[in-house]
C-alpha cells in the first residue's frame, strides 16, 4: 500500500537545495573532530534547539512498501487476527528520532521499541504519538498509521519509548518494558548507521547482531545517502552497499579504509555472528532526500538475517 507522506518544510521544493546543504555543513561542523563519546550529548543539544534537518516529517513509504510486498521476507511478520492471543513478534527502530518508523511498525503489528539517546527527541516522539491519538478518523496521521488490515492486521502493536545509549549493555532488559525474548524480530535503520564516524561502525555491526532473533530475525536498512562522497564527512556519512556488506559480515571487526572514506574489506570470508544479506532492491517511492534532482529513487533497501 501506498500512502501520502506529507513533506517537511525544509524540504518542500528543489529551491530549497541550497539551504539543506548548509543544514547539513553546520550539522557536520559540530560533530567534526569530536569524540564519539559525546556525541550522544550533541545529539541531545541539536534536538534541543529544534535543529533537526534530517527529520522527514512522515514515516517511511519504502519500508511500509517492503513489509507489505516481499512478506516471503519477514517469517516472523504478523500476518492474521488469529494470533493476537501470543506473545506479538518484536521490533526495533534504534536513534528513532519523532519516532515515525516506529508508529508505521505498530501499525504493521509489532511491539516497537522506539530507542534514542537523547531525551528531547523522545519527548518529541511522545507528543507525535499523542498527536495521532487525538486525532479523528479523517485526520492525516490516522490513515498513516491505522492497523494494515489488508495484511490481517486488525490491532496496532504496543510503542515502548527507550531513551538509552544503544551501544550499551543490556539496555534492554534494564527499559523497564520487560525482556526481548531471543531478540528482536525486526530491526530497521535507516538514518542511524550513517550518523556514525567509522570507528563506531564495527560496534554498531555487532550490536545488531546480537540484538536481532537468530530464528528468523530480519534487519532491514534504507540505505541513505548512496550519492554522497564519504570523504566529504558526516554526519551524514555518505554510504555504499559495499560498506553494509563489509561491516554486518566482519561484525565487531575493524576494517581498513582507504584515503577516500571507502571500506577496503574484500574478503568473502564472514564471521559465524555474521548476517548475511538475503535482498537489496530498489523502492518504487522514498523521501524526497533519497531521490535525485530529476525525482528517481537512488535509495535502496537491503534486508538482512543471521545465517
Amino acid at each position: 500500500m501506498k500512502v501520502a507522506i506529507p513533506n517537511p518544510p525544509f524540504n518542500t521544493s528543489s529551491a530549497d537545495d541550497h539551504a539543506i546543504q548548509g543544514q547539513f555543513q553546520r550539522l557536520r561542523s559540530l560533530f567534526k573532530d569530536s569524540d564519539y563519546s559525546t556525541h550522544p550529548e550533541n545529539w541531545d543539544t541539536v534536538w534541543k534547539e529544534s535543529f533537526t534537518p534530517w527529520d522527514r516529517g512522515g514515516p517511511s513509504q519504502a519500508l511500509d512498501q517492503v513489509l507489505s510486498l516481499h512478506r516471503d521476507l519477514f517469517p516472523k511478520a504478523p500476518n492474521s487476527s488469529d494470533d493476537w492471543d501470543k506473545p506479538r513478534p518484536k521490533a526495533l527502530v534504534p536513534g528513532c528520532g519523532r519516532g515515525h518508523d516506529v508508529l508505521l511498525l505498530s501499525a504493521h503489528g509489532y511491539d516497537v521499541f522506539g530507542l534514542d539517546s537523547s531525551p528531547t527527541s523522545s519527548e518529541e516522539a511522545k507528543k507525535i504519538e499523542r498527536k495521532v491519538a487525538e486525532e479523528d478518523n479523517e485526520g492525516k496521521w490516522k490513515e498513516l498509521y491505522a492497523p494494515r488490515k489488508e495484511l490481517g492486521v486488525t490491532m496496532k502493536g504496543r510503542v515502548m519509548w527507550v531513551t538509552r545509549d544503544f551501544f550499551e549493555d543490556d539496555w534492554v532488559n534494564d527499559s523497564g518494558y520487560g525482556k526481548v525474548k531471543n531478540g528482536f524480530d525486526l530491526i530497521f535503520d535507516y538514518t542511524f548507521f550513517c550518523a556514525l564516524p567509522p570507528e563506531a561502525r564495527p560496534g554498531f555491526a555487532k550490536k545488531m547482531s546480537d540484538l536481532l532473533n537468530p530464528d528468523g530475525g530480519r534487519l532491514v536498512c534504507l540505505e541513505w545517502p548512496l550519492g554522497k562522497d564519504p570523504s566529504t564527512g558526516g554526519p551524514p556519512w555518505g554510504v555504499s552497499g559495499d560498506l553494509y556488506l563489509a561491516h554486518l559480515g566482519h561484525p565487531g571487526q575493524e576494517l581498513p579504509y582507504d584515503d577516500k572514506g571507502r571500506v577496503m574489506n574484500g574478503s568473502a570470508d564472514t564471521t559465524p555472528d555474521a548476517l548475511k544479506r538475503l535482498a537489496r532492491m530498489q523502492p518504487a517511492c522514498t523521501h524526497k532526500a533519497g531521490c535525485d534532482d530529476q525525482g528517481n529513487v537512488i535509495d535502496r533497501v537491503s534486508v538482512w538475517s543471521h545465517q
